[in-house]
């Protein structure tokens, strides 16, 4: 009877671990602060939940994406959370997925699709409004004049078009404001380098960088330093609030940066999908609200 007994629980523990839940995660890329604490946050929620959770670094490929995509599918995953790196492929993915019944969420970036099908869930930021955060908080330090550059993420990406309208939507309703520049640095800090290096080499009078991501805004400082420009005297605007960002406003470097719940998203993406697992009702779109930091409050940031 005894050895019964302990083979009745040795069986249990086997199934209620076999029934755990599953969750593949493709991003983008793990290089990027932002991300980074995406993919934390994610661990931390799975872990509260008794979820697995496994991921893959897509390494900015497309190609590879889809490979890991199909790689969690023929694993028998339960649900795929996809941080895209090309939303352009998006119906793809989703007609990838669901045709094969899986639960999929995307996160971070903006799939294209308008409308998204049972199954399927968005969750991230309303990315136009950080664009207008931005061109709102930018029009305030410049008196509502003066000359601004727009430095774009990766063009495929929905956050980098929409981001950058909403900056253009403020602009367009100051006469005395004008954008000089508009060109993509891919998200990425040394391409900003150089970009505001042919800016700066070009003879661009710029009153004001706007940047669709921090990482750029922070490229566009160390132009400046390095051409030995008071940056100071250039309005300085990113998107993320990363911790090197505000590293950089403590030093009065950068002027503005709109908060993204990185945290936020990484734990709604994995709440999202368990909920979808268990065949709950869910929003298409979970929207985590941007939050304007300036000098004044980026201390609050520091922790979050």
């Amino acid at each position: 009877m005894k050895h019964l007994i302990i083979a009745l629980a040795a069986s249990a523990i086997l199934m209620t671990s076999g029934m755990a839940q599953r969750i593949g995660v493709t991003l983008s890329a793990f290089e990027h602060q932002f991300l980074v604490k995406v993919k934390e946050a994610m661990t931390e929620k799975a872990k509260e939940l008794g979820v697995q959770i496994q991921f893959m670094e897509a390494q900015g490929d497309i190609g590879k994406q889809l490979n890991q995509i199909q790689t969690f599918m023929s694993q028998g995953i339960d649900a795929i959370i996809v941080n895209p790196v090309d939303t352009t492929a998006t119906p793809k993915m989703t007609k990838l997925v669901t045709g094969a019944g899986i639960p999929l969420v995307y996160v971070n970036l903006q799939p294209a699709e308008e409308t998204l099908p049972k199954g399927v869930a968005y969750v991230g930021s309303e990315e136009i409004v950080s664009g207008k955060l931005q061109g709102e908080g930018i029009a305030k330090l410049l008196n509502n004049k003066g000359n601004i550059v727009i430095m774009m993420g990766e063009l495929a990406t929905q956050a980098a078009v929409l981001r950058t309208e909403g900056v253009e939507k403020v602009v367009a309703q100051h006469p005395e404001m004008k954008i000089v520049g508009k060109q993509t640095a891919n998200w990425r800090r040394n391409e900003a380098i150089d970009l505001m290096n042919n800016w700066l080499v070009a003879g661009t009078k710029i009153d004001a960088v706007v940047a669709n991501n921090d990482e750029m805004a922070i490229g566009a400082i160390l132009a400046l330093q390095q051409a030995g420009k008071d940056v100071k005297k250039v309005v300085i605007a990113g998107i993320d609030a990363t911790a090197d960002a505000l590293a950089e406003m403590e030093k009065g470097n950068l002027d503005l940066t709109v908060f993204q719940d990185a945290k936020g998203q990484g734990k709604g993406a994995v709440e999202t999908a368990v909920k979808l697992i268990k065949g709950e009702k869910v929003e298409s779109f979970v929207w985590i609200p941007f939050e304007l930091v300036t000098p004044e409050n980026y201390k609050e940031y520091l922790n979050r």
